[in-house]
């Protein structure tokens, strides 16, 4: 009754335990001021529920354009990353050729491939959780790759791959595509090169800024890529109220955004500071709005949990054996956590 290939398919698992205190999701942690609202549900009201949105969403991808300096004919629009993730797997190469990832990574590149049947190619990561260039070389050439996924920075690892090794993956007629999910905390970006060039697309969501309950992802590329993907883009695919939402915040909150994330920064240095300081503990960079720390000896996800802060647990995926995934919160839920971690550790001393 089912296809062979879903088999051996595992879904994609979300974090949904109660806790006091929730790291777990990579959301911004400040809700959109009152007065923002305000104007949001102003103009909820005079939308007319029966009719279906914008097709193209125009207003939408020109709010974007303004936000991140692009012209709408260079953007299309989502259901989440995830579904540009789908399509991307469906248009780029034939479903016999092969999907590079470099592991661990963002689940959602190997499901999105793996549905279509495509095979997929993992390559752990190496030093420093940079990609490992001769292994992916090795396995490129030896196999017909057509497509390769990077986040950048990687979740859940935190860091930037180097951009050289993607560039010479890129070198072997690969066609990269780099998630910048978490471009507003590390301010690097293979945009430039997305609008120039067919062989490189670029992921950016609303999701990491504030707007994680809208489901809006955003594809940056070429019009000739635009046009193959709105060839298998399901119609009506952003929903009118998030199409209205999303302009209203993108236009009239900027500076709530920007400030925002700047704190989100300020508290990722801090965090990472402190988290230095607990013996015991390894702490690795992080360029996102999360911090990977690793225990060899506790199992701090459940001990964590105990004292009421979700974390998400990370030690299922290669190379992480002991990791958990902390996202940067408020400073006072930054607080409890570094509360709650000194307090696991003193009674595991």
């Amino acid at each position: 009754m089912f296809s062979e290939r879903l088999k051996k398919l595992k879904p994609y698992k979300t974090e949904t335990t109660p806790a006091k205190v929730r790291l777990s999701s990579n959301e911004l942690p400040y809700d959109l001021p009152e007065d923002l609202k305000v104007k949001i549900a102003e103009r909820l009201k005079k939308v007319n529920l029966s009719l279906y949105p914008d097709p193209e969403a125009g207003e939408l991808r020109e709010a974007i354009g303004e936000f991140w300096g692009i012209d709408p004919k260079n953007i299309v629009l989502g259901n989440g990353s995830d579904e540009l993730i789908y399509y991307l797997s469906i248009i780029v190469g034939e479903f016999s050729e092969g999907v590079y990832i470099p592991v661990p990574t963002f689940p959602m590149y190997e499901i999105g491939s793996r549905v279509f049947g495509r095979p997929v190619y993992t390559v752990p990561l190496g030093k420093n959780f940079d990609i490992d260039l001769p292994e992916s070389l090795k396995v490129i050439s030896s196999e017909k790759v057509s497509l390769a996924f990077f986040s950048y920075p990687n979740n859940p690892t935190g860091n930037l791959f180097s951009r050289e090794a993607i560039e010479k993956i890129r070198n072997q007629g690969v066609v990269v595509v780099v998630d910048e999910a978490y471009y507003s905390y590390s301010g690097e970006t293979f945009l430039e090169d997305s609008l120039k060039r067919s062989d490189t697309v670029v992921l950016r969501t609303l999701s990491k800024i504030g707007l994680a309950g809208l489901r809006v992802g955003v594809l940056i590329a070429t019009e000739e890529v635009v046009r193959e993907i709105n060839k298998v883009r399901l119609p009506f695919n952003v929903t009118l109220p998030s199409q209205v939402i999303a302009c209203t915040v993108l236009r009239e909150g900027k500076e709530f955004i920007a400030s925002c994330v700047e704190k989100v920064i300020r508290e990722r240095e801090r965090l990472f500071k402190e988290l230095s300081g607990f013996e015991g503990l390894e702490v690795f960079p992080s360029r996102a709005n999360f911090v990977l720390i690793r225990s060899k000896e506790i199992d701090l996800y459940r001990e964590l949990l105990k004292e009421g802060i979700l974390v998400r647990d990370m030690s299922h995926l290669p190379l992480l054996e002991g990791c958990v995934r902390v996202t940067v919160g408020k400073p006072e839920e930054n607080d409890m956590f570094l509360e709650a971690l000194s307090k696991v550790l003193k009674c595991h001393a």
